[in-house]
C-alpha cells in the first residue's frame, strides 16, 4: 500500500517539473516566433494583455480605492500637482504657466538630484527613489535633498531652478521680485539673491495653497499611484503629451544634452533586446543620436500604457487626471489655461491671460537655445518637424508610434507628392 502511495507520488512530482520545463520552452518559442514574423518598421500595437491586467487590477482594489479616495479628498486643503512629462514636450512652458500663479509654490525639476546621484543605476530602484524624493518634498520636508546634494549645507542658491523660481526670487526670501508681479524671471537679478537656510523655503512651502512639481524623470504613471493613494497627499496629475514627431524631432537638436536620460530610459525595459532596434539605419548616426533615436520608441511605449491605465482606471482617478496636449496649449492658451487652473483650483486674472498669449505669439521659433523658456510662434514650433525630419524618419516614428498617436489625434503626415 506504501508503495502505490509512493508511486503515486513519484508520478505527480515528475509530470508537476515537467510542466514547469515545458512553460520557458512555450514562452520562449512564441518570443522567438512572433520576433521572426516581425515587419520593419514595426507598427506600435494596443495592448490587450495590459488592458485586461489593468481592468482586473482596478476591478479587485476599485471600492476600497474609491471609499479611500473619498475620504482623501473631504480632508484634503492643500492641493498638490505633478506636471507628468518627458523631455521636448513643452514642459518647461507648461510649469511656468504655475511658476507665474501667486498662489503656486512651484518646484522645477527637483528629481534631478536623485538621477545624478543614482545614475547609472538599476531604473526601477530609481523610479521608486523618485517616488520618496517627491513624497518627502510634497509635504515641505526638503531635508530629503541632502541624501542626493552630498552636503548637508543646501541652501536656496542650489535646487528647484532657483534662479528663475519666483518664490525663491521674491520677498520675504528675496526682493529681486514682486510676487505678484506676472513675467519671466530675470536671472542676473536673481543670482543677486542672499542664500537663505532650506528652513525658510520650508516655512514658505506651507503657506501656499497650491504645490506644483514638474519632472521628467517618472517614466510611466504607474509610479505615481502609492502618492495619489496617500491621503496627506492625494496628489492630481496633469500629463502632457507632444506630437511624437515634433518630440523627436526636438530630442535630435538636443541630443548631447539628452545622451544619459536616453540611456536610463533604454534601461526601464526588462526586454533590452527589443529596443535595440533605431529609428534610423545604424551605419548613418553617431552613437549620441542612436541612444535618443531608440528611446523614442519606448516613450511612445510608456505614454501607451499611462492612457491604457488611465482609460480602465476607476472614477477617482480619472477625477484626479487631466490630460493635455500640447499644441492644444499654445495653439489655444486661453481656453487651455481656464481648464489647467480649474483642475488645479486655481483662478486666472488678466496679467496671466496675457503672459499665456505673449509666449506663443512671439516673431518666430528659434532653436539655438532649446532648453530656454521665450517667447516664440507657437505655430512654427509645433510644425517645424515637417521641414526638419527626413521623409524616412517621419515614417519610422508614425509606425514606431502609431497606436499613441491615433488614440491623441494626431493625423499622420501626407507628403506633397507634387515635388
Amino acid at each position: 500500500m506504501k508503495r502505490r502511495i509512493h508511486k503515486k507520488y513519484l508520478v505527480l512530482i515528475l509530470a508537476y517539473t515537467g510542466l514547469l520545463l515545458l512553460i520557458p520552452y512555450v514562452l520562449d518559442y512564441r518570443d522567438k516566433s512572433a520576433a521572426h514574423g516581425r515587419l520593419q518598421p514595426q507598427q506600435q500595437l494596443r495592448c490587450p494583455e495590459l488592458e485586461n491586467t489593468v481592468a482586473l487590477l482596478w476591478e479587485n482594489n476599485g471600492s476600497k480605492l474609491e471609499e479611500s479616495a473619498s475620504v482623501n479628498r473631504s480632508a484634503q486643503t492643500r492641493v498638490h500637482i505633478y506636471l507628468h512629462a518627458t523631455w521636448r514636450t513643452g514642459s518647461s512652458f507648461l510649469g511656468e504657466l504655475f511658476n507665474q500663479h501667486r498662489d503656486v509654490f512651484y518646484l522645477y525639476e527637483p528629481m534631478w538630484h536623485v538621477w545624478q546621484t543614482l545614475y547609472p543605476g538599476d531604473a526601477g530602484s530609481l523610479q521608486g527613489a523618485v517616488r520618496d524624493m517627491m513624497s518627502a518634498l510634497y509635504r515641505c520636508d526638503f531635508s530629503v535633498l541632502k541624501l542626493y546634494a552630498g552636503t548637508q549645507n543646501i541652501s536656496t542658491s542650489f535646487i528647484f531652478g532657483w534662479k528663475t523660481n519666483k518664490v525663491i526670487c521674491s520677498e520675504p526670501l528675496c526682493d529681486a521680485h514682486k510676487r505678484d508681479n506676472v513675467g519671466l524671471v530675470k536671472e542676473d537679478q536673481c543670482a543677486k539673491c542672499q542664500r537663505r537656510d532650506i528652513r525658510d523655503l520650508e516655512r514658505e512651502c506651507r503657506k501656499y495653497p497650491v504645490m506644483v512639481i514638474k519632472g521628467v524623470r517618472v517614466l510611466d504613471l504607474s509610479t505615481l499611484l502609492p502618492l495619489m493613494k496617500d491621503p496627506d497627499i492625494n496628489l492630481q496629475i496633469v500629463q502632457l503629451f507632444r506630437d511624437p514627431r515634433a518630440v523627436h524631432n526636438s530630442r535630435l537638436k538636443s541630443k548631447q544634452a539628452l545622451v544619459k536620460e536616453s540611456i536610463q530610459v533604454l534601461r526601464s525595459k526588462k526586454q533590452a533586446d527589443k529596443y535595440k532596434r533605431l529609428l534610423l539605419p545604424s551605419n548613418r548616426l553617431n552613437r549620441a543620436e542612436s541612444y535618443v533615436s531608440s528611446a523614442m520608441e519606448v516613450i511612445c511605449d510608456n505614454w501607451l500604457s499611462d492612457m491604457t491605465l488611465v482609460t480602465n482606471a476607476p472614477p477617482w482617478l480619472k477625477r484626479n487626471y487631466m490630460r493635455l496636449r500640447y499644441e492644444d496649449l499654445v495653439l489655444r492658451p486661453l481656453q487651455e489655461l481656464q481648464r489647467l487652473y480649474r483642475f488645479s483650483n486655481l483662478s486666472s486674472f488678466p496679467a496671466l491671460d496675457r503672459f499665456a498669449l505673449n509666449m506663443t505669439q512671439g516673431r518666430g521659433y528659434s532653436s539655438d537655445k532649446p532648453f530656454l523658456i521665450s517667447s516664440r510662434d507657437a505655430k512654427e514650433a509645433i510644425y517645424a518637424w515637417r521641414e526638419r525630419l527626413s521623409v524616412e524618419q517621419i515614417e519610422q516614428v508614425e509606425a514606431f508610434c502609431s497606436e499613441v498617436m491615433r488614440q491623441l489625434g494626431y493625423d499622420k503626415n501626407k507628403p506633397d507628392k507634387t515635388t
